[in-house]
């Protein structure tokens, strides 16, 4: 069987500015990349916009959350489900299917991505790192973010549509918020 979203470990601080998580994803790397670049796949568990296509690209990310969320968004992230929230963000990293990263914008700061894939039998070990965060109330945002949306593409990659991503979110909100001292 491949991997399901019951491998779904938690995201760690490893320092002040730093997150990581390790995740089993179903599929080939090459199959996992796809998901994290093209604009229509990232649509369904992530962010659509731009497809990502190499190094010093300025790509659009635009959250829309509806696009994959099976419930409506809380209050407080309704505005997003509307119109929807656009980023741009710069490549730093482009090596397929093995290495992505691009940076951030969080406000006046800007922190950067990486997304590592390599392959585990029939399926990918995904280690996600964000570094140079700059706030611990982003802190906790991206990691509960990151953690329901990896859930969201578990789910995707094994031909299912996304349940329970604002639940998610509004728990591990919670959990990320009491692990970080925020």
């Amino acid at each position: 069987m491949s991997a399901t979203a019951a491998n779904n470990t938690a995201i760690k601080k490893i320092d002040p500015a730093t997150l990581r998580m390790e995740r089993l994803l179903p599929g080939s790397p090459e199959r996992v990349w796809s998901y994290l670049t093209d604009g229509d796949k990232r649509r369904q568990w992530f962010s659509g916009g731009t497809s990502i296509t190499g190094v010093g690209q300025t790509a659009t990310l635009h959250f829309r959350h509806k696009d994959f969320a099976d419930t409506p968004a809380p209050e407080r992230w309704k505005e997003m489900d509307q119109e929807g929230f656009r980023s741009e963000v710069e490549v730093l990293t482009f090596d397929p299917p093995k290495r992505l990263s691009y940076t951030w914008p969080e406000g006046d700061n800007v922190s950067e991505v990486t997304f590592e894939l390599t392959p585990e039998g029939k399926d990918t070990r995904l280690v996600l790192t964000h570094r140079r965060i700059g706030s611990i109330n982003y802190m906790v945002s991206f990691a509960s973010g990151w953690h329901s949306h990896f859930d969201a593409l578990v789910q995707v990659l094994n031909g299912e549509k996304p349940k329970g991503f604002w639940a998610s979110v509004v728990k591990l909100e919670e959990k990320y918020r009491a692990a970080f001292g925020a």
